[in-house]
């Protein structure tokens, strides 16, 4: 059986990687399965363990992280943890699946230095920063202080967007959406 490929989408938080990644699996045309990354933050409303995050406690996703059992894990914000399990990418390349991995930025690089060729990693970026200011406040979810260190943290991670196989802005969702399918279906031929 061929293993799968390895694809990694990663963006600054309200670039619309997850928006992307929802419309690339509901054409169902490219065999991508979803990596469930693991995060140490309580569920926002309607998220579900094991569907959107594996929700772990900090002491367990510790002991992961001492155990190796992560192919990337980050400190996002202080406290903060994301990472995404060894396990659930070898479950998935192990049966012949493309595995998506919608991860921060940091990640992305260490996944695909990790990876190498088996891996295509592609950056979203927003059209500007004013831009990504105005989705997270439309998103309602943050207070003010929280967009403002989003939008600061993404003024740094725009800078790792040279590190990618691929940039993609996300001025036009649906033209963003093509683009990344068609990076990605030359990548898995």
């Amino acid at each position: 059986m061929k293993k799968g490929s390895v694809i990694i989408i990663s963006a600054p938080s309200g670039c619309g990687k997850s928006t992307i990644i929802s419309a690339l699996m509901k054409r169902g045309d490219l065999d991508l399965h979803f990596s469930v990354s693991a995060t140490n933050r309580r569920p926002r409303e309607g998220e579900v363990h094991g569907v959107n995050y594996f929700f772990l406690e900090t002491d367990h996703f510790k002991q992961l992280i001492d155990d190796d059992r992560f192919v990337e894990w980050e400190e996002v914000y202080p406290g903060r943890y994301y990472g995404t399990l060894k396990s659930e990418i070898e479950r998935i390349v192990g049966e012949g699946h493309n595995v998506i991995l919608d991860i921060d930025v940091k990640g992305g690089v260490n996944v695909k230095k990790l990876m190498a060729d088996r891996a295509i990693s592609i950056f979203i970026m927003p059209p500007s920063v004013d831009t990504l200011r105005c989705r997270l406040q439309g998103r309602a979810t943050d207070s003010s202080e929280e967009i403002d260190r989003r939008v600061a943290k993404a003024e740094t991670e725009i800078g790792f967007a040279p590190q990618f196989d691929h940039t993609v802005v996300n001025d036009r969702l649906d033209e963003a959406v093509d683009r990344v399918h068609s990076l990605i279906s030359d990548f898995v031929k």
